[in-house]
């Protein structure tokens, strides 16, 4: 059973920096795409960054030149470094990991809230 666990959100100003971090285990998951959604009140979940197998990555205009994502196979981790963070990046982010049979598992979510 593939189980993710993020950990790295919290409280941050405006202009501050944070990292996400997930923690995959129950499979191999090098062999996996796996990214990030985000979810604020109110509003659609939205596609933050994904990264491939061959680390590949993608990003949503709205953090493209903020964000990073990275990922670590032997520790079977998948980062996220959030940099010159802004109010409307606040949202419960949420870790993804899609199989090459197209399913989905997901993290439980951590928040993040950019404020002064």
């Amino acid at each position: 059973q593939v189980q993710l666990v993020e950990s790295g959100g919290g409280l941050v100003q405006p202009g501050g920096s944070l990292r996400l971090s997930c923690a995959a285990s129950g499979s191999d998951f090098r062999f996996y795409a796996m990214g990030w959604y985000r979810q604020a009140p109110g509003k659609q979940r939205e596609l933050v960054a994904t990264i491939t197998s061959g680390s590949s990555t993608n990003y949503a205009d709205s953090v493209k030149g903020r964000f990073t994502i990275s990922r670590d196979n032997g520790k079977n981790t998948v980062d996220l470094q959030m940099d010159s963070l802004k109010p409307e990046d606040s949202a419960v982010y949420y870790c993804y990991l899609r199989t090459l049979r197209a399913n989905y598992y997901w993290g439980q979510g951590t928040q993040v809230t950019v404020s002064s």
